[in-house]
């Protein structure tokens, strides 16, 4: 008989000026409102510095992920700030080297959702957003997005799609996460952790 595994969500991002970072610390404390789920936060090096060259630990923050993290994970969740509506190059050379988890099918069938940060308020983010899905997709993953049932989203001045929260920086990265985009990150933690629960509780 096998043991079974911890149940964490992991919480994947890159982060230049820390707003995605921001925004990966309420994803997790929305995550870990599902009872018997735990979040995982994970950075990755930047461009240039492999995974297999780069310390165990940053300077500061998460450590960087592994393949053990995406092995064991009951649901992925990305972030990255917007680079001309699209990923940061060092989440997508991370991605980009997750053949192997793909041909094992390592994350096939479990919940994956993601989310942005920009400087302007129409900078991408729904672009961005949905270039990150791709990979999920080609993974096998169930897309998780935010429902209108999100007051939020409806409510927002700043960032928030139903594709997944985004968040508006401001061109000197002068304005941090207001309510709106901190409840909407913490409403797809809880949404991933609650869909993964669930899968868990089916199987």
């Amino acid at each position: 008989m096998t043991a079974t595994p911890e149940k964490f969500i992991l919480v994947l991002y890159y982060s230049v000026n820390g707003h995605t970072a921001d925004m990966a610390r309420q994803v997790a404390r929305g995550v870990e409102l599902v009872e018997g789920v735990s979040a995982r936060v994970r950075t990755v090096p930047k461009v240039g510095t492999g995974i297999d060259d780069a310390p165990a630990v940053p300077e500061d923050g998460p450590p960087y992920a592994t393949r053990e993290d995406l092995a064991q994970c009951a649901g992925l969740i990305l972030g990255s700030p917007t680079r001309f509506g699209n990923m940061a190059a060092a989440l997508k050379y991370f991605v980009d080297g997750t053949g192997a988890e793909w041909y094992s099918g390592a994350l096939e069938g479990k919940p994956g959702g993601v989310f942005t940060s920009t400087a302007s308020l129409h900078g991408g983010q729904e672009t961005t957003l949905l270039s990150m899905m791709l990979p999920l997709i080609h993974h096998g993953m169930i897309i998780a997005g935010i429902p209108y049932s999100e007051r939020s989203l409806i409510t927002t001045r700043g960032g928030g799609t139903p594709y997944g929260p985004s968040q508006f920086s401001g061109w000197e990265g002068e304005r941090g996460l207001d309510e709106d985009e901190t409840r909407l990150c913490q409403a797809l933690g809880k949404r991933v952790a609650d869909l993964a629960a669930r899968l868990a509780g089916s199987a």
